[in-house]
């Protein structure tokens, strides 16, 4: 059985998307670029011999992104999580998603220049979300944080 495959719809950004993507992934390969033929071309209203997908692989999961057209736009309704074990993770992924026009929002969360939504998080959460008062406690701290900070969450988190 096939997994399932995100697909990304760029206007004309998938092959710039999934490039910016495999720098920052070590874990990464490109796969299989189709392209516009005659038939797709005509009932896209995008040149014929235009990249039209591009299958790539981040840390073992696949995606294919796709150079769609302007009818739609991200939104943080969709995000992808990106999971730490420690600050200088953290730290690593929030810098390179952000890289050449990013942004930040609250909450580990962020907006690469595509605007595409990601979260930066520690595994630790996962851990301190099954104890509800450790879960409070931790909460209450990461809702004032941008980027998340490790220690204090976990200081957060085993405070009584």
């Amino acid at each position: 059985m096939r997994r399932i495959t995100p697909c990304l719809w760029f206007n004309n950004q998938a092959v710039e998307a999934v490039d910016f993507y495999l720098g920052i992934f070590k874990d990464s390969k490109k796969g299989d670029t189709t392209y516009y033929g005659k038939s797709s071309a005509a009932v896209s209203g995008q040149p014929e011999g235009k990249v039209l997908t591009v299958g790539f692989e981040l840390n073992g999961a696949d995606y294919l992104a796709l150079n769609g057209g302007p009818e739609f736009k991200f939104t943080q309704a969709i995000s992808m999580m990106v999971w730490c074990e420690t600050q200088e993770e953290i730290d690593y992924y929030w810098e390179k998603l952000q890289a050449d026009g990013g942004k930040p929002s609250q909450c580990g969360w962020l907006e690469d220049k595509f605007g595409l939504s990601w979260q930066v998080v520690p595994t630790y959460i996962e851990e301190a979300m099954k104890d509800p008062a450790k879960h409070e406690r931790m909460m209450a701290a990461l809702v004032q944080m941008t980027k998340l900070d490790l220690a204090a969450l976990k200081t957060a988190a085993e405070n009584n």
